[in-house]
């Protein structure tokens, strides 16, 4: 049946930033599809939380607290899974972010931050989980989790979005050179209902942008989630190297952040 070509029935996957928000989704969507998830964040009560879903749903899960911008974490992260599971099967990297910040008030050491955050980081663990994930499972796949930032005008994300359309280039690349045996893909994620960003939007600012969508609402967890499960399946054996554009059809960006003219 087609429907089990998008199970991930005892693959072993890490799922960076998954503490809340989309990371956490990802994770619990993959254990509903039957994958172990290892959780992955900076926060030791978040991924705690996120791993006793993924055990709720009938699978193995294992929280190991990682700043990625930390390359030793990174290590001890893989490490970890190794242990416990004994195979690496799946890779997302979606930890990032960055606030809107005017470029012309970013200092040198915040824009290389940024550009740790949210490029050099997924490219090291990248790195580091390829060999293990050929050599314990035969090969895998990778999603790597991108912005609409990348590809859209948006005042105040020049660190941030340079940094994600590297990451979109990123994929391509490593897809090309790790091919067949591993997939590369990333999702170009639009504005999403998370946590973080009903802290700082109110219940107006989201009506307004949800008017500039053509699907006519802001985008849920769900949704990148389950583009993430598809790119992961089997269901996604063909497919590499490609950034998919989930984000209900926008082609200008729904918010628009202040930034003062020169």
């Amino acid at each position: 049946m087609i429907l089990d070509q998008f199970k991930l029935t005892d693959k072993v996957a890490i799922v960076t930033g998954s503490g809340h928000g989309i990371g956490r989704a990802i994770a619990v969507a993959f254990a509903e599809a039957g994958a172990h998830v290892v959780c992955s964040a900076r926060t030791e009560a978040d991924i705690a939380q996120t791993a006793a879903l993924v055990r709720e749903r009938g699978r193995e899960s294992l929280a190991v607290r990682c700043d990625v911008l930390h390359t030793e974490q990174l290590e001890n992260l893989v490490a970890a899974t190794l242990q416990r599971f004994g195979r690496i099967d799946l890779l997302v990297n979606n930890a990032g972010g960055a606030f809107p910040r005017p470029a012309l008030e970013l200092s040198e050491r915040a824009f290389e931050k940024i550009v740790r955050f949210n490029l050099t980081s997924p490219f090291l663990l990248t790195r580091m989980v390829v060999p293990r994930m050929v050599e314990t499972a035969g090969g895998g796949a990778i999603v790597n989790i991108s912005s609409g930032a990348s590809q859209l005008a948006l005042a105040g994300m020049a660190a941030y979005g340079s940094a994600k359309a590297g990451l979109n280039q990123l994929t391509r690349l490593l897809a090309f050179e790790f091919a067949p045996k591993v997939r590369v893909n990333a999702i170009v994620v639009g504005q999403i209902d998370t946590p973080g960003a009903a802290a700082v939007l109110s219940d107006e600012v989201k009506r307004r942008a949800a008017e500039r969508i053509p699907m006519k609402r802001i985008g849920r967890e769900l949704d990148i989630a389950a583009c993430a499960l598809y790119l992961a399946s089997p269901a996604a054996a063909w497919l590499t190297g490609r950034s998919i554009d989930v984000g209900g059809g926008a082609d200008a960006a729904p918010l628009e952040f202040p930034v003062k003219p020169l």
